[in-house]
């Protein structure tokens, strides 16, 4: 009896330890390109830590991300990082404000840029999610609207998490051989 109450408290314990992350498709089906309104497409979505943003834009394009100053200039010069695969998944692991503009700088300056404000998740910090490999075919919305519908959603863990369970499991199994 006394084990499989262990046991029980082992899964709900693992169960409470996990959180689900939302990948939005930015600009949803219309993806990331110079006439979505990404501003409006960003009002009222709650980023967390965790969550994935999926840029689905044309070879001739590219996303990168980029300082506040180089967000507010449009400056494609001295950029953290340049996307160009087309379908670019950015997993938002930290919490703060994250800037994405258009590599061309004429987009940019005609409204081509989003600013995530991404709140903690101090409890359940999750890691990083798995990057789309080049040319991987992925889901496209079915139609464009301004809510968070999670194209994919799953439990992540975080590191500290992971090592609670570890160590529950392996008490539980020592438990388990020796009782």
């Amino acid at each position: 009896m006394a084990k499989r109450a262990l046991l029980c408290f082992l899964v709900i314990l693992c169960f409470s330890l996990t959180s689900a992350a939302t990948t939005y498709t930015v600009g949803d089906s219309s993806g990331w390109d110079i006439s979505t309104d990404l501003d409006t497409w960003a009002q009222g979505k709650n980023f967390v830590v965790g969550d994935v943003l999926l840029f689905q834009y044309t070879s001739s394009d590219s996303v990168n991300e980029v300082t506040k100053e180089a967000f507010n200039s449009c400056s494609t010069t001295n950029v953290i990082k340049t996307y160009t695969n087309g379908n670019t998944t950015v997993t938002l692991s930290r919490p703060g404000p994250w800037f994405f503009i258009s590599g061309n700088k004429l987009y940019c300056l005609g409204g081509m840029k989003l600013e995530a404000n991404v709140q903690g998740n101090q409890a359940n910090s999750p890691v990083a999610a798995p990057q789309a490999q080049p040319g991987a075919a992925l889901p496209q919305p079915s139609s464009k609207n301004n809510n968070p519908i999670p194209t994919s959603a799953g439990f992540v863990y975080s590191g500290r998490d992971s090592l609670l369970k570890a160590f529950f499991g392996f008490v539980a199994a020592i438990l388990w051989f020796v009782g």
